[in-house]
């Protein structure tokens, strides 16, 4: 097991583009379109760990490279009455892609926003039978311009 030897590759300007999806309850939805969660700010505190993950990916998976990050974009966008999708955006200029990292963006601020709204999700046995994550994928990366 070793890291992928990139010394002898150029750095060049990379980006990627990951999206996913969480499935919630529309009265949650709706919590956090109004901005009543008692924890805050859903999706501004989503954002920021988003950033943060972005950032740590090496330190989470072991054998991606620590590469300079110059760019994160957070957007959301709610589908339906159940749904909030998540997109990241992340830019570098680098010897290796920003895949990774944009997927960890999007799976923290998923899983973080789950985190902010559990108390509304559960059910009368403690259960989260409408929450689901979904749709965790790379929409478009970029070598080079």
């Amino acid at each position: 097991m070793s890291m992928v030897d990139i010394t002898s590759k150029e750095a060049v300007y990379r980006e990627a583009v990951a999206e996913g999806v969480i499935r919630l309850r529309p009265s949650t939805v709706k919590r956090i379109m109004e901005g009543r969660v008692e924890k805050g700010d859903t999706l501004s505190i989503s954002r920021v760990a988003a950033i943060q993950a972005v950032k740590k990916t090496p330190d989470i998976l072991p054998l991606c490279h620590n590469i300079p990050i110059t760019h994160v974009d957070v957007n959301y966008e709610f589908i339906g009455e159940d749904r909030v999708k998540v997109v990241v955006r992340v830019k570098t200029t680098a010897k290796t892609g920003v895949e990774m990292e944009a997927l960890t963006g999007v799976s923290i601020a998923l899983l973080n926003i789950w985190d902010m709204v559990k108390k509304y999700e559960k059910d009368e046995r403690g259960q989260y039978p409408d929450t689901r994550i979904e749709h965790i994928r790379v929409l478009s990366k970029i070598k080079g311009k």
